[in-house]
């Protein structure tokens, strides 16, 4: 299949929004995402930025409409901002929307240049508005700065939306507050579940909150009302009347999304997975860098024909150690 065909796969879904991590590597620890100490990729091991604009260009001209760089943290990458100049570019060629996933503490100093390069909106991690409580989940952050980011990157004229993992017995008792928080501040709010991702210590199952009990939380002292708004990622929303925004529901685990899965997701290596619950993969750095057009094509190819109907994960089981250190964060 040529580049000039879209990417549709066995099920029939159109794959046109690709989350493309840029590293491995960040300056957190969170407690459910990573390990507290890391061994990380070698840089030999992770692609270019010329060949991640390479491979960006390659996957718009199959039609590829959105794309969310993600890491690890994706800001701690040398050279990132000159990365997002190379794929703004894509913005006047078919690429509908270039948009980030970050811990946002070094968006103070760049939210303005990434704005410029073409980075409209912003999702941010944000689980918890507690200094010490933040600490903790992340092992030794600082919230503040975290803040500080959220504020550089509105001033920059970026949408921001936090997202925050529900953890019970950690942050569901600031639930509310943060939708309150985010309304004051101008920012949409996306909850998520959980995911089995990542090699991490401790008992993931203890801290699993459904978010059909966030949502009821939410219930008890705002009014919710369903949205039809929709970002090209698995959020669900709906619009909170007290504050004009909207709050997004991710649910991988207690109510799966998998039907309408429109995306496939890239690690700094250029392995490409079709589904994060599902060891389908294939890889690209070595093609790209041995290879043609037509040897990518193929390798695409293949990928979209396995990709799987939906995930299986498990809550209970979390997978073993690897390098899959990829943002599972929403859209």
């Amino acid at each position: 299949m040529s580049a000039a065909f879209s990417m549709v796969d066995s099920f029939g879904r159109r794959i046109d929004y690709v989350r493309l991590s840029v590293t491995d590597r960040c300056n957190l620890r969170c407690t459910y995402c990573m390990a507290e100490e890391m061994e990380f990729l070698p840089r030999r091991d992770l692609l270019t930025l010329e060949e991640i604009s390479q491979l960006a260009a390659h996957l718009v001209a199959r039609g590829v409409k959105r794309i969310r760089l993600t890491g690890g943290e994706p800001l701690v990458r040398k050279g990132f901002t000159d990365l997002a100049r190379m794929l703004g570019r894509l913005l006047d060629s078919g690429l509908k929307e270039l948009t980030l996933t970050t811990n946002g503490t070094r968006l103070p100093a760049m939210a303005q240049e990434l704005r410029a390069a073409g980075i409209a909106r912003a999702n941010v991690s944000l689980d918890t508005l507690d200094p010490d409580a933040f600490a903790r989940i992340t092992r030794g952050g600082d919230v503040a700065k975290v803040v500080a980011g959220i504020d550089a990157a509105l001033a920059a004229g970026m949408a921001v939306k936090v997202n925050m993992v529900t953890l019970r017995g950690v942050n569901d008792g600031e639930i509310v507050t943060m939708a309150r928080w985010c309304g004051a501040r101008g920012c949409d709010l996306s909850l998520i579940e959980t995911m089995p991702l990542g090699h991490v210590e401790g008992e993931r199952s203890d801290t699993y909150l459904p978010l059909s009990e966030a949502r009821e939380l939410l219930e008890r002292e705002l009014t919710l009302t369903p949205s039809f708004h929709r970002t090209g990622g698995p959020s669900r929303y709906v619009d909170v009347a007290e504050t004009g925004r909207k709050i997004g529901f991710i649910t991988p685990l207690s109510d799966n999304f998998c039907a309408g899965c429109n995306r496939i997701r890239i690690a700094a290596t250029g392995t490409v997975y079709g589904c994060l619950g599902h060891d389908q993969k294939v890889e690209l750095r070595d093609i790209m860098r041995s290879s043609g057009a037509g040897a990518l094509d193929d390798a695409l190819d293949l990928l979209l024909l396995g990709k799987p109907q939906r995930h299986q994960f498990d809550i209970a089981r979390p997978e073993p150690a690897t390098h899959r250190h990829m943002s599972v964060t929403g859209g």
